[in-house]
């Protein structure tokens, strides 16, 4: 059973995610916690409650920003 690939762009690299993903199952296959980072997809904030929902597609611009804390 072969799994399609999608190519998208994710803060300026290509990568090549399984068809079908969401925002929420990438964030968890790179360890990244929804709660520290901000997603925008093809230039448009997501909800984080959406994270779930919106699924990644082919052609997609992802920029992912990691909130750092600090002082």
């Amino acid at each position: 059973m072969n799994q399609e690939l999608k190519s998208l762009t994710i803060n300026g690299q290509h990568m090549e995610i399984p068809e079908g993903t969401t925002i929420a199952a990438f964030l968890e296959m790179h360890k990244l916690q929804p709660k520290s980072v901000v997603v925008e997809v093809n230039r448009v904030i997501i909800e984080r409650e959406k994270f779930e929902e919106v699924v990644l597609s082919e052609g997609d611009e992802v920029e992912i920003v990691r909130f750092i804390g600090g002082g």
